[in-house]
């Protein structure tokens, strides 16, 4: 959890710069924040020299993480903020609102914090400022309920990693528990989670609880007891800690695990038996039938067991009473990545470095897809550059063993749905990926016609991120999802699921109407660092609560059937 304090006062520390215009120093402090939040590590541990072994991170940037990891502060933020009072990490998540427009709100009208915009926006301040009109202060409202929604939950990717696992690998590591385990939405893997839930047996119940409120990252003891404590972390995030009887484990688990809506229908089904189900058991009368083992409360009820991510009552009940629950994606289940960057864009290492990260992984095969020109990021490709990259890709392969490196790219698709690279020269690469990376508050059927566009007239193999989204920062463009997998499917396109954290794109629900109409999926980390590609899981989560199979994503084939579909006629 230190790795995530760190890194969040480091992009605050670079947010604050660019709001006083520094050039290059905002960017140096984002990717630093990126490599502490993707160390396996404890920062702590680590000390100037050591850290300055790591990307991004020089003389300078080691001792501001020392500086934090020691004391909990930054003295270099303290006094930037108390230059520019502001709650950036608040106001940044209305979308249209940066580090610059924070501090001219700031000095125009003394917005501090997400309460201050809302009051300003609302009385009709915010349009009198130069540069701004009534249709940004309509904008800026709006997102302003989008980003208290927001602030309500955190990341999946953020919670699991670094909460969640911390502490239940801490609890099973006492003497005086057996079982323990993440229940809640985080064991059900949903995009963002409220809280931690864990499920633990214990022979001793009072030490197990006395040495989970004793955590050095609690901050508040919410309820202490000898079967149930609450706390609250640091960061604000609560954590719920239950102890419950073996023979009630499997029970337990599914009680708590959710969801609520997924409960109540197999509560009713096991009434239509008659039996009996809550969290301590399944009962015929007063006798206790089952309930050590989810498996076996699932077959008690003569359903196949319910994988976790399922649970959100769409149809898993009725499916596993019918025996007909898919064979779902596992996870490690992808064999290969088709989008991956490389510093030639906006990635933080070698083609050859991220080949072997991903043949560490265990991938077959990986795709270098990096930016192409259109992006405003940093230098993209252009067409001689993607040739060239693919020659020397080419020749990677001939010097790598147990990995396959494609060639590909992640290409922008323009407003008017043309590509920003001749279909000539995607012809001559493995893999194209194709996404939108501006323009997103086009209308619905604009923003349709485009993405329809791009993949009709283009060799197209992948949609990037379909969608646009960023949870908490950015809502996803109006688009017909529905009209474009009708086109995906006449055109043998597949949709990216995006394991980035904030990302998940397409989300579950699009990946089960997806798979329903047969569209192809490719579960991709988007990695821009080798640390990115244990996302990979994140995506496999999206995939499976989405009903998806090996069959449906592509990247989960072997390559010389991946070959076969990537060169297929268009």
């Amino acid at each position: 959890m230190k790795n995530r304090l760190v890194a969040e006062k480091l992009r605050e520390l670079g947010d604050l710069l660019e709001a006083q215009d520094v050039e290059w120093k905002p960017r140096a402090y984002r990717r630093a924040a990126d490599t502490v939040e993707s160390l396996d590590g404890d920062v702590a541990d680590l000390d100037e020299e050591e850290l300055m072994e790591l990307p991004g991170i020089g003389e300078s940037i080691a001792k501001k993480i020392r500086e934090i990891s020691e004391t909990g502060r930054l003295s270099a933020l303290g006094r930037l903020k108390e230059e520019l009072p502001v709650a950036m990490e608040e106001l940044t998540v209305v979308e249209g609102i940066g580090p610059r427009t924070a501090r001219r709100l700031y000095e125009g009208l003394g917005v501090k914090d997400l309460d201050g915009l809302e009051r300003a926006a609302s009385e009709g301040d915010i349009r009198e400022l130069s540069g701004f009109g009534e249709r940004s202060e309509e904008k800026i409202l709006e997102g302003i309920a989008f980003a208290r929604r927001a602030r309500e939950r955190e990341l999946l990717g953020v919670v699991l990693p670094v909460v969640a696992r911390e502490m239940e690998e801490a609890l099973a590591s006492l003497e005086e528990t057996g079982a323990v385990d993440v229940a809640g939405s985080i064991r059900r893997r949903r995009e963002t989670v409220g809280d931690v839930d864990l499920l633990a047996v214990s022979s001793d119940p009072v030490a197990v609880m006395d040495a989970f409120v004793s955590t050095d990252d609690v901050s508040d003891v919410l309820q202490e007891g000898e079967t149930r404590s609450s706390v609250r972390l640091d960061d604000g995030l609560e954590v719920d800690l239950r102890i419950v009887e073996e023979e009630s484990y499997g029970s337990a688990m599914m009680y708590f695990t959710g969801s609520k809506e997924h409960n109540v229908a197999v509560r009713t089904h096991a009434i239509g038996l008659g039996y009996k189900l809550n969290e301590y058991g399944l009962f015929r009368d007063d006798e206790r039938i089952s309930g050590g083992t989810e498996e076996e409360v699932y077959g008690k009820l003569d359903m196949q067991f319910v994988p976790p991510e399922l649970r959100e009552d769409r149809g898993e009940v009725e499916a596993a009473l019918e025996g007909e629950l898919p064979e779902l994606l596992d996870y490690g289940g992808t064999r290969g990545d088709l989008h991956v960057h490389t510093e030639s864009s906006d990635g933080s290492n070698t083609a050859r470095e991220m080949a072997e990260a991903a043949a560490e992984r265990g991938l077959e095969y990986v795709c270098v897809s990096d930016h192409t020109g259109e992006v405003a990021i940093t230098t993209g490709q252009d067409a001689g550059a993607l040739l060239k990259q693919r020659e020397e890709l080419r020749e990677l392969n001939d010097e790598l063993e147990g990995i396959e490196v494609l060639s590909g790219v992640e290409v922008d698709v323009l407003k008017d749905g043309s590509l920003d690279v001749e279909a000539e020269t995607l012809d001559q690469l493995d893999c194209v990926t194709a996404s939108v990376h501006s323009g997103f508050d086009m209308e619905e059927d604009q923003m349709t016609d485009r993405i329809v566009s791009a993949l009709r007239d283009y060799p197209v193999h992948v949609l990037g991120h379909p969608t646009g989204r960023k949870i908490r920062k950015r809502k996803p463009y109006a688009v017909d999802l529905g009209r474009v997998f009708e086109v995906a499917l006449e055109e043998d396109v597949a949709m990216e699921v995006n394991s980035f954290p904030e990302r998940l794109d397409l989300r579950d629900v699009d990946v089960k109407e997806a798979v329903e109409v047969g569209v192809k999926l490719a579960v991709n980390t988007d990695a821009h660092r080798t640390a990115h590609f244990r996302n990979a899981e994140f995506g496999e989560a999206t995939a499976r609560r989405g009903w998806a199979t090996s069959d449906d994503v592509v990247n989960a084939w072997p390559l010389d059937e991946l070959r076969r579909w990537l060169g297929r006629e268009r």
